[in-house]
């Protein structure tokens, strides 16, 4: 086993989200959130410009990391996991920052902390736009694993991936799966999402949602009879809706409204917040494009009034972020304390608290 190999499955085992590699440091792995150093000994520029050749294993990928200073790829070790890679140059050396894909059964909705009635039937729309949200590091790829991977055993359809890169391997259930990765199949998320188009796909996921041009072609997938899927680095519902209408020029803005109030199916904010005990749980916000959350979404002064519209849609399977927290607390996964701190308004979580207990 080559060092490099010996040194991931030393830092995987202990159960690390992402491992840092850079020239002056020690090892370090991010374990429950927090940065930890593995011994006293700091790597030097030839480990890592070592442990980089071995990983892009191909001459012309390190020529184009040279030349463009930074890349993205992912990389494999059999029997302890994938990773996605960044590598990039800091202080004339390379630094390597590699997120963890255990090699692992894609985990259940129930696995995952989601509520299982709401995204089946998120996942049984036939057309439309669902949003799954978060900073980085927040668990959003894992969620759209899940979705992708229960349509994939539940129902014969063709889906189209577009990733950078390809985190979690698909094989073909009842349905049929084709995975595209940035860089290797496909030159853009935009430009792969136009050729999807001629795939003949029921199910579309994109990665990520970054500029203009992808947003515009997702919205005419989801209008054109496309269950489409995608990400952005937002915290909640709100804000990700103004950061799509965002995107666009002023001119522009009234047209993006009605489109994705027309489109717009659900938007999945989430968070990996402290568990009572030790590790992680997920918190969540769910909208889901209502009738009232349409009529808000089409109208810029009405905006504001989706909040409430998720306060009061707990039959429909939507509610805040902050009564979630509320919901966690009460089922015993986290102290109240990481909620108030955790939460978009403490001062709401502690009147809802509070509430609880004299109910």
């Amino acid at each position: 086993m080559s060092v490099l190999h010996s040194l991931l499955g030393a830092i995987v085992k202990d159960g690390a989200s992402d491992v840092h590699l850079r020239a002056g440091s020690a090892p370090m792995g991010r374990i429950n959130g927090l940065i930890r150093r593995y011994g006293e000994a700091s790597l030097t520029p030839q480990h890592m410009e070592a442990f980089t050749r071995e990983m892009m294993g191909r001459p012309d990928l390190w020529d184009d990391f040279v030349r463009r200073r930074e890349s993205d790829f992912a990389y494999g070790v059999q029997g302890i996991a994938r990773f996605r890679v960044n590598a990039y140059w800091q202080r004339g050396s390379i630094g390597l920052i590699m997120r963890v894909i255990e090699d692992k059964p894609i985990p259940s909705f129930e696995q995952l902390g989601l509520p299982r009635s709401t995204f089946e039937e998120l996942a049984a729309n036939e057309r439309g736009l669902i949003l799954v949200t978060g900073p980085t590091g927040s668990g959003k790829t894992t969620t759209l694993a899940s979705i992708i991977n229960y349509i994939n055993a539940t129902s014969p359809l063709n889906i189209v991936t577009l990733e950078d890169p390809i985190e979690i391997l698909h094989r073909d259930q009842l349905s049929t799966i084709s995975q595209r990765e940035l860089g290797t199949d496909t030159l853009s998320f935009s430009a792969g999402l136009r050729a999807s188009m001629r795939q003949d796909p029921d199910v579309i996921l994109i990665g990520e949602m970054r500029d203009k041009e992808t947003v515009e072609a997702a919205l005419s997938a989801a209008q054109t009879g496309h269950l489409v899927f995608s990400t952005l680095h937002t915290l909640d519902a709100i804000r990700t809706v103004n950061r799509i209408i965002d995107f666009f020029a002023p001119h522009e803005r009234d047209q993006i409204r009605l489109g994705l109030s027309e489109s717009l199916v659900g938007v999945v904010s989430q968070r990996l917040l402290p568990r009572m005990g030790g590790g992680r749980v997920l918190g969540m916000e769910i909208l889901l494009g209502t009738p009232t959350v349409r009529d808000c979404i089409k109208d810029q002064d009405r905006m504001e009034e989706i909040k409430q519209a998720l306060e009061e849609g707990g039959l429909r399977g939507m509610h805040t972020f902050d009564q979630h927290l509320v919901q966690l607390v009460q089922s015993g996964l986290m102290s109240e304390e990481d909620a108030m701190q955790s939460a978009t308004s403490a001062h709401e979580v502690k009147i809802k608290l509070m509430a609880q207990k004299f109910a």
